[in-house]
């Protein structure tokens, strides 16, 4: 009976701990080790979500959604090029807009997120299967991946033109937030790999950030891709930290708390090698910036502080259950939180001017950590990791960086055929009777190369 008694006690003490660590997990921990970011490199983030809002307002002399207090205080609506609404796009993809701020010099593809009202969204974020849809050598989301093609198939012309008609040291930036996020990560990785379809334009020269992002593509691109892609999570925002495919979530017939509630449970007890090892388990993409306002036992929202890293390990894995999981998400508080964090950052800086080969030093400092992540992904055996040396291939003058495709049993060697991008694009899609772009559902991954 002693004995039975001590298994209860035993039992019942690590079920006890279990629970402590699983209910008072919060948002700070998963970037509690990272380096601090800096003010330049923190600075276009609030911009870029302004401009994203636009999206909402037709008319920005007389906007509805700006954010209170400052509205679209660097927003020129003179610099709007193009805006395409629901009646332009249809079922295809979200409203977008492109921008052109000179100020800054870029040129902006802007996408905005879900429209909770609207079932076309939500086609596009259940267009998938687990493991469906493989490019680049990893698996993406089919539905965003689909979505990502319609609007550069749309606006590659314009980008094209922008890019001629300014000077060359323009850069080409895409943002999006929630569902768009997911879709310009997708289309930076197009536009990555087909750079000479915009007068070869180097890579450093491309940028994406993704806000409050979506899980769209395999753990080897989310690093491979960190060069270019940034994302951006509020606190506790959910769907980041969402394992569980887009189109289950969207899909249940289960409230959203309670479904992340159960994922939280599942995803406790699954170890991070078995993580690791599933080639179709899809991140969010790029180099990762958390901003952090709330810490354990401390209510209420405090100064916002930024951290950022290329995280291999633990890469936003765990649901945090609070009140605030939805709330984060949001385009307005992202943006309101951005610009404080910003603000404070600038305060707490030496008024003095820093010197250029300080910049250089930062400059050097992320190409380093994006070697070192993508050495860890080849060390912790991520499927089709890349080597490091691989990707310094990637950073020369070439117009199109080599990229290797795998199928889903073997892995094959690199093709020395070059597809442009109507090749590329005949493979992946087809067109039905009507004209529409349809994903092939049965294409292999080894009959696209990408040069």
């Amino acid at each position: 009976m002693s004995v039975s008694c001590g298994l209860e006690w035993v039992v019942c003490l690590g079920c006890t701990r279990w629970a402590w660590k699983r209910f008072a997990y919060i948002g700070a921990y998963d970037s509690e080790t990272w380096p601090p970011v800096a003010p330049d490199d923190f600075e276009p983030i609030p911009r870029i979500c302004r401009v994203i809002l636009a999206i909402y307002d037709a008319d920005l002399s007389n906007p509805k959604f700006a954010p209170p207090g400052r509205g679209y205080v660097d927003v020129d609506a003179a610099g709007i090029v193009k805006r395409a609404s629901y009646n332009d796009v249809g079922n295809a993809c979200p409203p977008y807009i492109v921008y052109v701020d000179h100020c800054h010099k870029e040129i902006i593809l802007a996408i905005r997120g879900l429209n909770l009202v609207r079932n076309a969204d939500y086609k596009v974020l259940m267009d998938n299967k687990l493991g469906m849809q493989m490019f680049d050598g990893g698996y993406v989301h089919h539905g965003l991946l689909k979505a990502a093609k319609f609007i550069l198939e749309r606006e590659t012309e314009t980008l094209q033109e922008l890019l001629r008609q300014n000077e060359p040291d323009y850069k080409l930036i895409f943002a999006g937030h929630s569902l768009g996020s997911g879709i310009a990560a997708l289309m930076t990785v197009l536009v990555v790999n087909n750079r000479k379809e915009f007068g070869n334009i180097p890579r450093s020269q491309i940028r994406c950030y993704s806000l409050a992002p979506a899980r769209c593509m395999s753990l080897n691109l989310a690093v491979k891709y960190a060069d270019v892609i940034n994302s951006v999570v509020l606190q506790d925002d959910f769907l980041p930290r969402t394992p569980t495919p887009l189109e289950y979530i969207f899909g249940s017939i289960f409230c959203l708390p309670c479904l992340l509630f159960l994922i939280c449970l599942r995803d406790t007890f699954k170890q991070d090698k078995k993580k690791f090892k599933d080639p179709r388990r899809l991140y969010a993409p790029g180099r990762m910036y958390h901003i952090v306002e709330r810490k354990f036992c401390r209510c209420g929202r405090f100064p916002p502080e930024v951290k950022t890293a290329i995280p291999v390990e633990g890469r936003f894995e765990h649901i945090v259950l609070s009140c605030s999981t939805t709330s984060d998400h949001a385009i307005a508080w992202i943006e309101r939180e951005a610009q404080k964090a910003l603000e404070l950052m600038k305060e707490s800086e030496k008024p003095t001017t820093p010197p250029v080969q300080q910049k250089m030093e930062r400059l050097k400092s992320f190409e380093e950590e994006h070697k070192n992540a993508l050495q860890r992904a080849k060390t912790l055996d991520v499927p089709h990791a890349i080597d490091p040396s691989e990707e310094e291939a990637q950073d020369g003058p070439s117009p199109t960086p080599p990229s290797d495709t795998h199928s889903e049993t073997t892995s094959e060697a690199k093709s020395a055929v070059r597809t442009n991008w109507d090749e590329l694009m005949d493979k992946l899609f087809t067109r039905d009777e009507d004209g529409k772009l349809v994903v092939k559902q049965d294409i292999k991954a080894r009959d696209i190369v990408i040069e």
